[in-house]
């Protein structure tokens, strides 16, 4: 029988709901950093000549709300990745008390963006890093917040938003997959580190905006 270790499917992931229990620490001194990652430098190339994230929704642009959804939740810092049209993205942001950082390499793939974010976490002093795209506007703050409580509370160290138990974004990582992060390759981000890992989980959010993502005009109409 081989040892190689196998990735786990969709199906096998375990679906954790809250209550999660209390955190095992001192919550005045000891409570896990938290920084917060938009990936938001991809070239937006299914949503045709214009950047999605600055596509205006609810009177302002997308990448704004996800940014947004951050800051009001439990996250100790938030940090921008920004590539493409760079400029113009950051501007989107300007009114946020963020940390903003280019990615040279955001045409090619996601994980450049992953490596620089958590770069700049660690940097922030991390004990756990979310990840939030910049096109995913209906994200609830009690999302981010019901998965840092997941996190704080022990239930694993790669942890996924889940709506009806099917997995969406945003992720949330330990300190254990700091390293992987920083090399991963391609075009997935973590989604690999969340199969291969036997502690990942689903944290049930009960919001379906974790798995509304803006690709193209009809899912803008759609919004």
């Amino acid at each position: 029988m081989s040892s190689e270790k196998r990735a786990m499917t969709v199906e096998e992931f375990r679906v954790v709901e809250p209550p999660f229990g209390e955190y095992d620490g001192d919550v005045a001194n000891d409570q896990p950093t938290v920084v917060g990652v938009v990936l938001a430098a991809g070239t937006s190339s299914r949503f045709g000549e214009t950047n999605k994230l600055l596509a205006e929704w609810a009177d302002a642009p997308l990448v704004s709300h996800a940014v947004n959804t951050l800051l009001q939740s439990v996250v100790d810092e938030v940090v921008v990745v920004v590539g493409d049209d760079s400029e113009r993205v950051r501007t989107a942001v300007s009114d946020f008390e963020v940390t903003v950082v280019h990615n040279d390499e955001y045409a090619t793939g996601q994980a450049t963006s992953v490596r620089r974010g958590i770069t700049a976490a660690r940097n922030h002093g991390a004990d756990a890093v979310v990840f939030a795209l910049g096109d995913m506007p209906t994200v609830n703050t009690e999302s981010l917040d019901v998965l840092v409580d997941a996190y704080r509370a022990g239930v694993g160290d790669a942890l996924a938003a889940a709506y009806d138990g099917a997995r969406g974004n945003p992720v949330l990582f330990g300190p254990r997959h700091f390293e992987a992060l920083a090399d991963t390759t391609g075009d997935t981000g973590g989604r690999e580190i969340l199969l291969e890992d036997d502690g990942s989980a689903l944290v049930e959010t009960g919001d379906r905006g974790v798995l509304v993502d803006i690709d193209s005009p009809d899912d803008m109409a759609a919004l």
